[in-house]
C-alpha cells in the first residue's frame, strides 16, 4: 500500500516537471470548476466580462492623436487592454493567442457597432450598457461559485482572472484535438 502511494507520488511529482506553465494555470483552476452548473455559467459569464470590459476601456476618453488619422476612435484604452491581454497569452501560448486575438477583434467589432448607436443618438451609452453586462456576469461567477461550493480562483492569485478565457477556449481547441 505505501509502495503504491510513493509510486504515485513520484509519477506526479514527473508530470509536474514535464508539465508546461500553462497546463499546470488550467489544472490549478479546473480544480474550482468542476460542477457542471457552475462550468456553464463559466461559458456565459466569462465571454460577457470580457466584453463589458471592452466596453469600459472604449468608453474612456481618449486622446485624439494627429498621426492617427481616420484611426482615431479606434485605437484606445480597449486596444491596450486587448495588447496586454495577448501579450500574456502568446508567453503561455502563442496559438491561444492569436485565436484570443480573433475573439477579441468579434468582441471589439460589436463593442463599435454599441458605440456607433449611442453616437447616433438611438441607442444607451456604451458605458452603461457595459457596466450593467459586468454586473450581472459578476454576480453570475459568484452564483457559480457558491453552487460550486469553492472560492473564484483569482480570490488567491490573480492572474486566474486572464486564465479564465483561454481555459475555455482550450477546452473548445481540445474538443476539434488541437493542440495549444
Amino acid at each position: 500500500m505505501a509502495n503504491r502511494k510513493l509510486k504515485k507520488a513520484n509519477a506526479t511529482a514527473k508530470a509536474n516537471v514535464l508539465q508546461r506553465p500553462i497546463d499546470a494555470l488550467f489544472d490549478q483552476y479546473a480544480e474550482n470548476h468542476q460542477n457542471p452548473a457552475n462550468k456553464l455559467i463559466h461559458w456565459i459569464c466569462v465571454p460577457v466580462i470580457i466584453f463589458s470590459l471592452f466596453g469600459l476601456f472604449w468608453a474612456i476618453p481618449f486622446p485624439y492623436l494627429k498621426f492617427l488619422g481616420v484611426y482615431n476612435g479606434y485605437v484606445n484604452w480597449a486596444s491596450f487592454l486587448m495588447a496586454g491581454m495577448i501579450f500574456y497569452y502568446y508567453r503561455l501560448s502563442p496559438k491561444l493567442s492569436y485565436i484570443m486575438l480573433l475573439v477579441l477583434f468579434v468582441f471589439s467589432y460589436f463593442v463599435t457597432l454599441l458605440a456607433d448607436w449611442q453616437s447616433s443618438g438611438g441607442g444607451p451609452a456604451l458605458w452603461l450598457v457595459s457596466t450593467i453586462l459586468f454586473v450581472l456576469a459578476w454576480v453570475g461567477q459568484f452564483i457559480g461559485h457558491k453552487i460550486e461550493g469553492k472560492r473564484p480562483s483569482f480570490l488567491t492569485d490573480l492572474k486566474f482572472l486572464l486564465i479564465g478565457p483561454i481555459w475555455l477556449l482550450a477546452i473548445v481547441l481540445r474538443n476539434f484535438s488541437i493542440k495549444y
